[in-house]
Formats: C-alpha cells, sequence, structure tokens
C-alpha cells in the first residue's frame, strides 16, 4: 500500500460509515407515507413524546428492519464480490460465477410456482429456505465437478458455473412457462430483487448469518493477500490454496445465499463496490474488506430509497436500479481490462 493510499484509508472508512448513517435515517424519513425525519428520529428514541402509534408502527414494524435489513445484505453481497474477485484475481469476478444466485432463483421458483403440492413453513419461510438450499446445492455441484484429482481447477470452476447458471435459468424459464398469472407475476418481481420482504423475523435471520460470513470472510485477508502474487507464491508463503478456495466458496454461498434466499437477485453490488474501493484504500483485503461492508451498505440504502420514492407510492424493484448503476460501471471496466491486456 502507497503512503498516499494508506493516508487517505481513515477518512474513506469515515466518510462510508457517514453515508450509511446517512442512508438509515433516509430510508427512515422516506415511503409512501413521508415522515419529518425529527419526528421519526424521536418516535424511535422517545416514543412517549407525542408520537402517533401508526408512525410508531410504520417506523419499528417496517422501515427499521428494512434499513437494517439493506445494511446488511448490501454489505454481504459487497464482501462476497470482495472475496472473490481476491480468490480468483480478477476484477471482474463475482459471486455469480459459481452459481449461488441460479440456485437460489430456481428454489425461490420451485417455491413459487409448486406452492400448491409444498409443505408451508412458519413464518412464511418456505420460498427463502427453498432459495438458500438451492444457492448452496449449485454451489456444491460446481465444485464437485470443478475438482479433478483432488485439486480444484480455477478455468473447471468458471465452466461449471456458467453450465450450472445456464441449466437453472432454463427450468426457471419452464416454471414461468407452466405457472399462472399469479405465480408468473411472483417469480418475475422475485427475481427483479426487492427488499420489500424484510422483517423482523428476516433481519433476526438474516443479521447473524451474513455476519458469520462477513467475519469468516475478513479473517481469510491475509491469504487472500498472499494469492494475489499467484498460487505458488502463496503456497511457499504457507497458504494452503486449496483449503482456502474451498472455504472461500463455503463462505461467500453462505452470505450470498442467505441474502438472495430473502431478497431475490440483486446484481452487480458484489462486483462494483469492492472495485471501486479497491482504487481508493488498495488492494488489501484486511482494509478493503471492511470498506466494502460500509460501501455496499451505503450503496444499497440510497438505492432502496430511491427505488421507494420514484414511482411513490408503487414500489420499483431496487434490483433494477442497481443494475442500471452497475451496468456502465462494469462496460467501463471491461474496457479498461481489455485495452490493459491489449498494450
Amino acid at each position: 500500500m502507497s503512503a498516499g493510499t494508506a493516508r487517505r484509508v481513515r477518512p474513506v472508512l469515515l466518510g462510508l460509515a457517514v453515508l450509511v448513517a446517512l442512508g438509515v435515517l433516509l430510508e427512515l424519513a422516506v415511503g409512501a407515507a413521508p415522515l419529518d425525519l425529527p419526528h421519526a428520529v424521536a418516535c424511535l428514541f422517545a416514543p412517549d413524546a407525542g408520537c402517533d402509534p401508526g408512525d410508531r408502527y410504520i417506523l419499528t414494524a417496517l422501515r427499521l428492519p428494512r434499513a437494517l435489513g439493506a445494511v446488511v445484505v448490501g454489505a454481504g453481497l459487497a464482501v462476497a464480490g470482495c472475496a472473490m474477485q481476491g480468490l480468483f484475481r480478477n476484477p471482474l469476478a463475482d459471486p455469480s460465477l459459481v452459481g449461488i444466485s441460479s440456485g437460489a432463483a430456481l428454489g425461490a421458483g420451485l417455491a413459487i410456482a409448486l406452492d400448491r403440492l409444498l409443505p408451508v413453513l412458519p413464518g412464511g419461510f418456505t420460498q427463502p429456505v427453498l432459495a438458500f438450499a438451492g444457492g448452496l446445492a449449485a454451489t456444491w455441484v460446481v465444485h464437485a465437478l470443478a475438482r479433478v484429482r483432488g485439486q480444484t481447477s480455477v478455468v473447471g470452476l468458471l465452466l461449471a458455473g456458467i453450465a450450472v447458471s445456464a441449466l437453472a435459468g432454463s427450468a426457471i424459464g419452464l416454471l414461468g412457462y407452466l405457472a399462472d398469472d399469479r405465480q408468473l407475476r411472483d417469480l418475475s418481481l422475485w427475481l427483479l430483487g426487492g427488499l420489500g420482504g424484510l422483517t423482523r423475523d428476516v433481519v433476526l435471520i438474516l443479521v447473524p448469518l451474513v455476519t458469520l460470513a462477513g467475519v469468516l470472510l475478513w479473517r481469510r485477508a491475509r491469504d487472500l493477500d498472499a494469492l494475489l502474487l499467484g498460487e505458488a507464491e502463496a503456497f511457499h508463503l504457507g497458504v494452503d490454496v486449496e483449503r482456502l478456495r474451498r472455504r472461500v466458496i463455503a463462505e461467500v454461498a453462505l452470505a450470498v445465499g442467505v441474502c438472495v434466499a430473502f431478497t431475490g437477485i440483486i446484481g452487480f453490488v458484489g462486483l462494483v463496490v469492492p472495485h471501486l474501493l479497491r482504487g481508493l484504500v488498495g488492494p488489501r483485503h484486511r482494509v478493503l474488506v471492511p470498506a466494502a461492508a460500509l460501501g455496499g451498505a451505503a450503496l444499497m440504502l440510497f438505492a432502496d430509497a430511491a427505488a421507494r420514492t420514484i414511482l411513490a407510492p408503487a414500489e420499483l424493484p431496487v434490483g433494477i436500479l442497481t443494475s442500471l448503476l452497475g451496468a456502465p460501471v462494469f462496460l467501463a471496466l471491461l474496457s479498461r481490462v481489455r485495452a490493459t491486456e491489449l498494450s
């Protein structure tokens, strides 16, 4: 890390933390029923100070869990993307490469299209549970296909991920063809990604699981830094590359699988945020991982606030906004990588 980059780390992290705090406040204030921000804060911390019961219910039961969920989902997706980019030593790497998102989408599609045939879990968790199981199953299949003589081939991992994603996409298309109008609408909305289902019960599940995955990935920082030098160099530095790859993929599957299970597919957060922050705080994962967590949380908060206000009282799926923001950045990144390879 250069001296200039080191001097930027603390201000960048502080700025990102301020953005997250502002995003949470914005989430509390905006929506179909806008609330005055000082009044909203007073309702949360001093409910007896003339707070309307309806406003307090909106804040505590709807908006605060959604804001906390947005923080966790954004941070989880960004940290997972950061780990994948470090693992593959490629700024274009994304958690969807190993089929997690596609497998989760297939699980959710089965829950939606076969809702009359499947047992109903308490709290309406049938769809999230199947989505999470689908993401883990897809990851296991991809990893099994990529193993050659006890070793995991990076090329095989990418090719298997593409194949499994294509297979899951075909199965989702078949489910959509067989679904009735209501099921097709539910499936389409889920695939677009949204935070409308982040209730208090969901947040209680999201927070510990995604936090666990994020902490475990952060603890891999030293090994991921060594891997940036190359697999042979990392091995000589004492890194068990094969075991590192297995653990990182499993932890990424946990973070992304849980997020996708409850929110649907929200694209480009895990791709764009780590890449942009790497230029500000440097490539060291001990700093980059928490920076990515804060950046992903801030992006998700502001994107969700915008999604709730652009077409109010209707709500735009937040996955559409993240794709609109992320696709141009991805194309610019792709052009830069291509120009580097040709030079």
